[in-house]
């Protein structure tokens, strides 16, 4: 077993107190929310599959986010807010998976919630009403024109009438919403650093976290790879005042992404932010099931046994897997652990770095039970 060193848990307890002080007072970088709601999350992805052209995907992000509660108008209005960041075509593109989606869902009987309409600007001078919308974004009431509205006055108009003024006036979704969507968008378009930092210090203006931004640009990297994610994460430190990952970090950790990350999931028995991407479903002829669970640093399952125990194939990261009354094993890439059946234990992520294993189960003697949850002093201790 390997040997770690641990600091002194009468200072872990009192960093973990002050660390919870300085996040209360912080308010300027958003960071309240450390996590995406499942709609915000499914808004980002959307956009990413939409950036890209990827219809598969997108079919996939469209179906789960009708099934985490966006509304099909709320659909509609991100495919069309991202027609001024993707072009006629992306949306275009995208508009028929989405008319694909709902015919298919509806020919299985799932009654999707068609949502509030958006509201169209019928009257006003529609410059003045999208500079107030610019100004609510940015914070800034008279900005200096930009290099490019002095070479081409015309498209200062188009943008204030038509994207500030027509688009982000229509409702439907919050201006947060919308700037998830464009930072997702921009930074998986790529090359366009000068908009997606723009649109990164609005996100935090509109309450966005840097923790959540970083978790945009995890998603970035599962689905469209490292290359786009860290030019992302430089532009992110840039306003964070947090040292980037180098590129050989950058590339390290996109080669232990052997599998997509999966959907969040959203379970009472995990403590902190957990991943699942299903490999094998159980069935009649097939009684193991197999899926790719991404626990983040501090993350871990509740007390659990199975009843024809476990498998677990550590993939990358550093985790913990402890049996009852047994000594925690630290699970580096490349181990193995074998449960035995009826066994209580628990694994996760350690304090300080992400895990990703795999997990495989049999079914066929019944459902796994959940016990009480992993003590911090359990977890902290040796």
């Amino acid at each position: 077993m390997r040997e770690i060193h641990r600091i002194p848990k009468k200072f872990l307890l009192t960093f973990r107190y002050l660390v919870l002080y300085m996040c209360c007072l912080s308010f300027s970088y958003g960071q309240s929310e450390k996590y995406f709601t499942k709609v915000e999350e499914s808004i980002a992805r959307i956009a990413i599959a939409t950036a890209n052209g990827n219809l598969s995907e997108l079919d996939q992000q469209l179906n789960t986010a009708l099934d985490n509660g966006m509304t099909i108008n709320q659909i509609k209005e991100e495919l069309v807010h991202l027609y001024a960041y993707c072009g006629f075509p992306r949306s275009l593109m995208a508009i028929n998976a989405l008319t694909e989606v709902l015919e298919q869902r509806k020919a299985e009987g799932i009654k999707d919630e068609e949502g509030l309409a958006g509201n169209d600007l019928k009257s006003g001078y529609k410059y003045e009403i999208g500079k107030k919308v610019l100004a609510e974004l940015t914070g800034v009431d008279d900005r200096p024109r930009a290099g490019y509205a002095k070479t081409v006055p015309i498209i200062e108009v188009f943008l204030k009438e038509h994207l500030f003024a027509d688009i982000f006036k229509r409702g439907i979704l919050t201006f947060k919403e919308r700037e998830i969507a464009t930072v997702a968008a921009l930074v998986t378009l790529g090359d366009l650093d000068p908009m997606a930092l723009g649109h990164m210090n609005i996100t935090v203006k509109q309450g966005v976290s840097i923790n959540q931004l970083t978790e945009l640009l995890d998603m970035v990297a599962t689905m469209e790879g490292p290359a786009k994610a860290y030019k992302g994460h430089l532009l992110l430190a840039s306003i964070s005042n947090e040292d980037p990952p180098t590129p050989v970090e950058a590339l390290s950790n996109a080669a232990d992404l052997i599998f997509p990350r999966g959907e969040a999931l959203e379970s009472p028995v995990f403590t902190g932010k957990a991943y699942l991407f299903n490999l094998v479903t159980a069935d009649a002829v097939n009684t193991n099931a197999a899926g790719v669970v991404t626990f983040e640093p501090g993350a871990r399952t509740f007390w659990h046994q199975h009843p024809t125990g476990q498998i677990i194939i550590a993939l990358s990261g550093t985790g913990f897997y402890q049996e009852k009354g047994g000594q925690k094993q630290v699970l580096k890439k490349g181990d193995t652990v074998k449960c035995p059946a009826d066994t209580p234990h628990w694994h996760g992520a350690s304090d300080r770095d992400e895990f990703v294993q795999i997990a495989i189960t049999g079914r066929s003697e019944g459902p796994t039970e959940w016990l009480e949850p992993v003590a911090d002093e359990i977890y902290f201790g040796d």
